[in-house]
């Protein structure tokens, strides 16, 4: 096993989720499944193959970039649940 259960334990606490022991389970058997396929695909033979980004060869699909007039600042803050004079007014997330 390349992932231990107190790990994905460790890593869920970071991520602020709560999992069941069934749960726990689960996820590091499927990290696990990951992590042994992605050995796998290491051990494949890649000598002469070019690195590339996707599998067919994309077009940029990017729209002209236009210069067009903004929002008034009362439009903007039209709908607003709080405003502070010309700003938005936020809750603090600092803890």
């Amino acid at each position: 096993m390349k992932i231990e259960k107190d790990e994905v334990t460790h890593v869920a606490r970071l991520a602020r989720l709560e999992f069941t022991e069934a749960e726990t389970e689960k996820f590091t058997a499927q990290l696990n499944n990951i992590l042994i396929y992605m050995d796998m695909l290491n051990r494949a033979d890649t000598t002469g193959v070019e690195p590339m980004t996707h599998a067919i060869a994309q077009k940029n699909a990017f729209r002209e970039d236009l210069v067009k007039e903004s929002l008034s600042r009362e439009a903007t803050l039209a709908n607003a649940p709080d405003v502070r004079g010309d700003f938005f007014r936020v809750p603090k997330v600092i803890e």
